[in-house]
């Protein structure tokens, strides 16, 4: 039983592990296969912003307007060059401060720098699963969540129609899912106090989200 579900995206991580697989994530059917038939409290992405890029702007518009609560934090430039936004601890706290109001926490993300915040949930007496590409997420990471959603079995429900893998007709659609669980993708289940309806006909593509 998942109860009250509450959804954190590690925005950069997903990203980067999606364009290593080919897959360009469709958000809208992302959130409605994270969530299942469970009542959300809240879809929280987190990402690091150039408030100079106008594409990625309207991206997290529309994912402001389509059920998730957007986290940023401004990039920051280093010597050589590249832009970095670390949002690991607003992450972590904000799993950990919420706690009392969810009964599983849904984390898509990697980063092996999650496991301890996994276990200080999990003493809260929270459900803990993780969702990821399994080359991008650290053996330790699955190995303190109490599931772990392969995102690699599970691309015709996650990807853009027009994704490298999206078409890919003969992909096992076996249940892939560690402890027998598996998200539906029904959408007359997507009602519930605090979450916006995901219209399946709207897209916008992650990479909006990056001026790369």
């Amino acid at each position: 039983m998942r109860g009250k579900i509450t959804i954190f995206i590690d925005g950069n991580n997903l990203f980067h592990a999606a364009r290593s697989v080919g897959v360009e994530i469709d958000y809208a059917k992302f959130l409605n296969f994270l969530r299942g038939d469970a009542p959300l409290l809240r879809a929280f992405f987190y990402t690091g912003v150039d408030e100079k890029a106008e594409r990625q702007q309207g991206f997290l518009l529309w994912m402001r307007r389509n059920g998730y609560r957007v986290v940023e934090k401004e990039l920051k430039t280093y010597a050589d060059g590249t832009k970095k936004a670390n949002l690991d601890v607003e992450i972590a706290v904000d799993m950990l401060s919420l706690a009392d109001k969810y009964d599983t926490a849904v984390l898509v993300s990697g980063d092996e720098d999650f496991a301890y915040a996994i276990n200080a949930v999990a003493y809260k007496g929270v459900r803990v699963e993780l969702a990821g590409f399994r080359s991008n997420t650290s053996p330790r990471l699955i190995d303190v969540a109490d599931q772990f959603i392969e995102l690699d079995s599970h691309l015709e429900e996650i990807s853009k129609t027009d994704s490298r893998f999206a078409s890919h007709n003969n992909h096992s659609q076996g249940n892939h899912l560690q402890n027998h669980h598996s998200p539906t993708n029904n959408p007359s289940a997507r009602s519930g106090p605090g979450f916006v309806r995901v219209r399946d006909d709207e897209s916008s593509s992650e990479a909006d989200a990056r001026d790369e």
